[in-house]
């Protein structure tokens, strides 16, 4: 299986031809969208839903599908059957990619911002995106795709969680914020500057791909 990086929250996984895209939203190019076999998306804020895009891949290609929780489901009405709503617990397969889902909503943001809905994704058992959440999947990760920075979070807190889900590796996502001073904080309180943790962090560049 190979992950490449498309900017922000967006990872592509591709393995034996099939493609399955996460999170393709306004921060990410257009493109991350080529070739995808299968769209999986977190929730609803602009930087993880594009819905212009994801209506315009789904008319594009009649074999593609979404996978997706109720919210984001409801603003892709028209598509029938290809898109499809699904929630904490649930096991499916996403073109060939057995991806079981965890979590429920978002990470609080404000006392006073009400929560959305917000799904996580463990795809093939080794890797986890956890969307716009702190969710610790109650089974192995090897792979983490780890929110490094946003609103709703603490830099304390992306330690706790990287400990709490104890993966054999982290990637960086969600760091379109950041310049490249706050990169290499980040990356040093994740790593030889910062409190410790059992599992070895970096971050790929837009465009970069690794094989997992």
């Amino acid at each position: 299986m190979e992950l490449t990086k498309h900017g922000h929250a967006c990872v592509a996984l591709d393995e034996d031809g099939r493609r399955l895209v996460i999170d393709p939203g306004a921060y990410t190019d257009p493109g991350a969208l080529d070739g995808a076999t299968a769209v999986l998306i977190t929730h609803e804020h602009p930087d993880h839903f594009a819905p212009d895009r994801i209506r315009a891949a789904l008319e594009g290609d009649p074999a593609l599908e979404v996978w997706t929780n109720g919210s984001v489901a409801g603003q892709l009405a028209g598509f029938g059957s290809r898109v499809h709503a699904v929630g904490d617990g649930d096991a499916v397969s996403a073109a060939g990619f057995d991806v079981r889902v965890h979590g429920e909503l978002h990470a609080e943001i404000h006392p006073e911002i009400p929560r959305i809905a917000n799904v996580g994704f463990l795809i093939g058992g080794r890797v986890f995106h956890p969307g716009d959440a702190l969710t610790v999947p109650e089974e192995p990760v090897a792979t983490l795709l780890l929110p490094v920075h946003a609103p709703w979070s603490r830099t304390a807190d992306v330690i706790d969680y990287v400990r709490a889900v104890g993966a054999d590796r982290a990637f960086a996502v969600h760091d379109g914020l950041l310049n490249e001073i706050g990169l290499g904080g980040v990356a040093g309180l994740l790593g030889e500057r910062g409190p410790g943790t059992p599992t070895p962090y970096s971050r790929l560049a837009p465009g970069d791909t690794v094989e997992l």
